[in-house]
């Protein structure tokens, strides 16, 4: 068993990018935007062997990756929960915590990662996440807006990430957001995948309702804040696109 097993999320369709056949195979400063974190995982040295939830066009993704990493198949694409349980048959056990990342956030960092699973060695929570504080939403920081927002309990403690379809006005104004970097407990996160439910806006599984399950366990969790919002942004939409081409051109 290694100590940290990443997963990667690839197996979405991208409908806001219909130009594309795979978003995550979009270049980005001539290089696909999968292949910018995957590089980023290399040299955190966190991970051997990164697993990837692959879905739709899985066959081209898997063929341009190669042999070096894991595959596992998301049959429908009902929600990065959903993406999540679609590993569990192939990862049980492999290690002892599994950090989720995105195949089309090309930003994250490698100390970023490094950070994550450091958090989690030295603390040992049941899961630990990135967040990121913003001071406003506008400017290319408007992109953020969709994002999950970051509840906390009087004391500071997190309690809940809210998805922007299911926040309150009041919510809607928190800056801290969720970028959806996770790291958890192995074990805890293969046992408790079963509580989702899909009684949402979206109607589909959300990873981020684990946080609340957690708190409401009364297990430990970390947060960890990332100082570069660019390491959240996902390319989901023509508008990211264009924020991650102008980020890669300077």
């Amino acid at each position: 068993m290694t100590d940290s097993q990443i997963l990667i999320l690839a197996g979405g369709q991208g409908t806001r990018l219909p130009q594309y056949d795979k978003k995550e195979l979009i270049p980005l400063n001539n290089k696909a935007i999968i292949l910018h974190l995957l590089e980023n995982i290399k040299k955190s040295g966190v991970c051997r062997q990164p697993a990837i939830v692959v879905g739709y066009k899985a066959k081209e993704l898997i063929n341009f990756l190669g042999p070096d990493y894991l595959y596992c198949y998301q049959k429908e694409q009902l929600g990065t929960g959903h993406a999540v349980m679609s590993a569990r048959g192939m990862l049980a056990g492999r290690g002892q915590n599994v950090i989720v990342l995105y195949g089309d956030h090309p930003f994250v960092s490698a100390e970023t990662i490094k950070a994550l699973n450091r958090v989690f060695r030295e603390k040992k929570p049941t899961l630990a996440l990135i967040t990121i504080k913003l001071p406003d939403y506008n400017d290319w920081r408007q992109t953020f807006y969709d994002f999950g927002r970051v509840v906390r309990d009087q004391a500071g403690n997190i309690q809940e990430i809210v998805e922007l379809k299911d926040t309150t006005d009041q919510q809607k104004s928190i800056t801290e957001v969720n970028p959806s970097y996770y790291c958890f407990e192995a074990d805890w996160l293969w046992k408790n995948l079963d509580k989702l439910s899909t009684n949402n806006q979206q109607g589909e599984y959300y990873l981020t309702d684990l946080i609340k399950i957690a708190f409401d366990q009364g297990c430990q969790i970390e947060t960890i804040s990332c100082a570069n919002p660019l390491e959240g942004l996902g390319i989901n939409t023509p508008e990211q696109l264009e924020i991650a081409r102008k980020a890669t051109s300077h």
